[in-house]
């Protein structure tokens, strides 16, 4: 299966791409092809000032080799021997009521020839917009239901305890889909998981690209850009401390420039920070937090 993986996940990548570019209508993506000393390699693409995307990155990768003990042991692996490939997304557009996005899909396959797949998408919006959070979710459920009508409910609880920064008890943003893991069951083949890592992969564009036509004529003022900031703030501190991709990657001696990708150009830490009562600020702040309802809290979309 893992060609048939690979091929499909190089051509995502140039389809995201290209409908990132069209989204964006300036910026092109820049290409950096790299080789993993242990074997395999991938395709890093980054595109930066465009007309929306501030700075984004969406890399294709296939490696094979032997893990680390550690990673290995961490990964519940007897054989150390593995194959991964995956393509991983995330967007930092320059208008603040554009939002962050991140997704990923991924196949692993170990030594003993357990094979599973992992991925999702979250959105990490700086200034929430309740009926923008309804239209996010709903499509990801929908996407999820045509599958499996538990799927939904659960990768987005995933997803909710998965994007938390246990230091601030607060969510990364406004969450949406995580899963790991998805072996074959005897219920479910793994062509059938396949299946629906296709389905999400192909669900992100469309979704996205409307959040982000939605907002990005909105003018903005420079209290509103000094909030994106902070909240960029969060974001890499989620990705550098709290997320195993990221650890995972430097600790197998992963491409150290992709892995860390994910954080944003610029960013603010300001020292006990805190945003005044009744502001949108406080309220898009009340939004980062697990548990809430997204797909009926407004129901008419």
């Amino acid at each position: 299966m893992k060609e048939d993986v690979q091929k499909w996940f190089k051509n995502f990548q140039e389809r995201l791409c290209q409908s990132l570019e069209a989204c964006d209508g300036i910026a092109k993506f820049q290409e950096d092809i790299w080789d993993r000393p242990g074997g395999g390699g991938g395709a890093a693409r980054v595109i930066q000032n465009g007309a929306v995307f501030e700075k984004g990155g969406v890399n294709f990768s296939a490696v094979e080799g032997v893990l680390h003990e550690k990673a290995a042991k961490a990964l519940l692996m007897p054989d150390p021997h593995f194959f991964a490939t995956g393509v991983s997304v995330v967007i930092h557009p320059e208008n603040p009521h554009v939002p962050i996005t991140h997704m990923n899909v991924r196949y692993f396959e170990a030594g003993n020839g357990e094979a599973w797949f992992g991925g999702g998408i979250d959105l990490t919006p700086i200034y929430v917009y309740e009926e923008q959070g309804h239209f996010f979710h709903q499509q990801l459920k929908n996407a999820c239901d045509r599958f499996h009508l538990g799927y939904y409910p659960e990768f987005k609880k995933w997803a909710d305890d998965y994007f938390y920064i246990p230091h601030r008890e607060e969510t990364r943003g406004i969450g949406g889909i995580f899963f790991d893991r998805l072996t074959p069951t005897q219920d479910i083949s793994l062509d059938d998981r396949f299946a629906f890592v296709q389905a999400v992969a192909d669900t992100f564009a469309p979704t996205y690209t409307h959040l982000v036509n939605m907002n990005r004529e909105k003018p903005y003022s420079p209290q509103e850009k000094e909030w994106q900031l902070i909240r960029r703030g969060r974001y890499a501190e989620f990705n550098l401390v709290n997320d195993r991709g990221t650890k995972f990657g430097l600790e197998t001696n992963g491409r150290t420039e992709s892995i860390l990708m994910s954080l944003p150009p610029l960013a603010s830490w300001h020292y006990s920070h805190a945003p005044a009562p009744g502001t949108p600020e406080a309220a898009s702040l009340a939004c980062f937090t697990k548990g809430i309802d997204w797909v009926n809290m407004h129901s008419n979309g």
